[in-house]
């Protein structure tokens, strides 16, 4: 048996930017604490949007106090305007992860979809599916960058468990 943990998830954007808090018991038993999105306005300029996703995190972090954090990997994308923009606020994520001193995992979507579904190319609706029968949730988290970052808090949870399990 572990002691409780609390794990961050963040799903990184600079229009949205999704988090999501995953507690894991004593049994590993898993709980979403709470989740939600960090958005800004498409007509802020851009540092305004990327100091509103660090403070909002960095009130989520202090607020909640977790043990370790998650943050999605930028994977290439076709569009290179998006790609920079979530590497943007992806930065912005991380340093307010970094400034709490909290140890960080970072997860592509393949290695998240196979923590979470058991299979890598699972789709959108399959992962969220997971995400609600894992935290035992009436229905799917809302909106998708929340589902998303409660991934990201799983995989780090089944990530982490696994390195446990083979320090034994």
């Amino acid at each position: 048996m572990t002691n409780p943990v609390v794990v961050i998830g963040i799903d990184p954007g600079t229009a949205t930017t999704g988090y999501g808090l995953v507690r894991e018991d004593e049994r590993g038993n898993l709980e979403a604490v709470t989740y939600g999105v960090v958005t800004t306005p498409s007509n802020w300029e851009m540092p305004q949007r990327l100091l509103a996703i660090y403070e909002e995190l960095r009130e989520i972090v202090q607020k909640y106090q977790p043990d370790s954090c998650a943050v999605e990997k930028l994977y290439f994308q076709t569009n290179v305007r998006t790609a920079i923009s979530v590497g943007q606020g992806r930065g912005a994520a991380l340093i307010a992860l970094a400034s709490s001193n909290l140890p960080l995992g970072e997860y592509t979507p393949l290695e998240i979809k196979q923590a979470v579904v058991g299979y890598g190319n699972a789709d959108k609706n399959q992962v969220q599916q997971m995400v609600k029968m894992l935290l035992h949730l009436e229905e799917i988290p809302r909106p998708d960058d929340a589902a998303d970052a409660l991934a990201v808090a799983i995989c780090h949870i089944h990530s982490t468990a696994r390195n446990r399990l083979t320090e034994i």
